[in-house]
């Protein structure tokens, strides 16, 4: 049997807070000083994956004591070897492939150095994420009425090693495709690429809500700490998949607009009878993609570096996606806000917009 870890971290000091209730009365800045000093963390042990292939697999999660806040902003150094401790604990543990999650992916080189400093395999665990998040986008726009191949599509944050890939799988399957970003130069090489390859109209934006306003499904995948998406940003019916932690889709959208459908990218359902043993907001038997990842390269004993650095290829992009189809891992319906959405709140959401559009024309 090969073993795996997953690295997670708070998101905010009120992750910290949970376990440490004194967090709560202390300033943020103070909080996140003290949480820097102290060592990686034991969480738990993950048991009873099982592929239909009968390979099994087990794994822990680990935890690195910085906030989503100190990983962007702080010192990447610092960061770097915050992550690489978290990593040692993990390999101490017995795992032989580690996953990176939510911004330690994104740190520095984005897991290249981990890797170099590390004796066991080091995956960000973006393949599959991406793999996932356009799935669960393109079956979220049919179930919502939108005619996928005649529709504008965007993808926020396009730059990234995650977004790159997205606007790669997108392109093919929509009429019309917005890049959006900060950077135009960047956006506008990844547009000749896509254009060279035969895809869609494709279009560069680095004005986030005039982009937003002319699409009709959204993958969105930015770095940022703070919510970047707001609700007027958007036109009835929109589909958001947003696959970004922390959030870029500002929790005022849950709130204020009930004709629009935002979902949580890379939701899979893990094969087995799967324990965390830890809370980390999702239904029994439920995970990331990105923690996915790691468990699918172990149960098909991959044990390797696999997703590192900026540019994710999107071969293996397929080939995880083919990995986990493999060994039972699925795409787990669709959550939004840490809540389950089933097809009636779907169509619910599907008639409000179409009222929407009603009082609004040309919304």
């Amino acid at each position: 049997m090969n073993r795996f870890a997953f690295i997670l971290h708070a998101l905010d000091v009120s992750d910290i807070a949970r376990k440490y209730p004194v967090a709560r009365w202390l300033p943020d800045r103070l909080v996140e000083f003290v949480a820097s000093r102290m060592s990686a963390r034991y969480i738990s042990k993950i048991e009873g994956i099982q592929s239909p292939t009968g390979a099994e697999t087990e794994g822990w999660f680990v935890g690195c004591p910085l906030t989503s806040r100190q990983l962007v902003e702080s010192d990447a150094r610092l960061s770097t070897r915050k992550i690489v401790e978290a990593g040692q604990m993990a390999a101490d543990l017995g795992a032989e492939i580690v996953g990176l999650g939510a911004l330690t992916a994104v740190v520095g080189d984005a897991g290249i150095t981990v890797a170099e400093k590390l004796d066991i395999g080091v995956t960000t665990g973006n393949s599959y994420t991406v793999a996932t998040a356009v799935e669960g986008t393109l079956r979220a726009a049919a179930m919502m009425g939108i005619e996928v191949k005649n529709a504008t599509a965007g993808v926020l944050g396009a730059t990234g090693s995650i977004g790159r890939v997205c606007a790669q799988l997108l392109a093919p399957q929509v009429a019309r495709l917005i890049l959006i970003g900060r950077r135009r130069e960047a956006l506008e090489e990844i547009k000749e690429e896509l254009e060279a390859n035969g895809s869609a109209q494709v279009e560069v934006s680095t004005d986030v809500a005039e982009a937003l306003r002319q699409t009709e499904m959204v993958v969105t995948v930015t770095s940022a700490v703070e919510a970047i998406i707001e609700p007027e940003m958007l036109r009835p019916g929109t589909v958001v998949c947003d696959v970004a932690r922390p959030r870029d889709v500002s929790v005022r959208v849950a709130k204020e607009r009930d004709d629009v459908l935002v979902i949580e990218g890379g939701v899979v359902r893990v094969p087995g009878r799967v324990n965390f043993n830890f809370d980390f907001g999702f239904p029994p038997g439920m995970a990331y993609a990105c923690m996915a990842e790691t468990m699918i390269l172990a149960l098909e004993g991959r044990i390797e570096d696999y997703s590192l650095g900026r540019n994710l290829e999107l071969a293996r992009v397929r080939e995880i996606a083919g990995l986990g189809r493999k060994h039972g891992f699925e795409l787990a319906g669709f959550r939004s806000f840490e809540r389950a959405v089933d097809e009636e709140t779907i169509e619910r959401i599907r008639r409000r917009a179409a009222q929407s559009r009603q009082r609004v024309p040309g919304a």
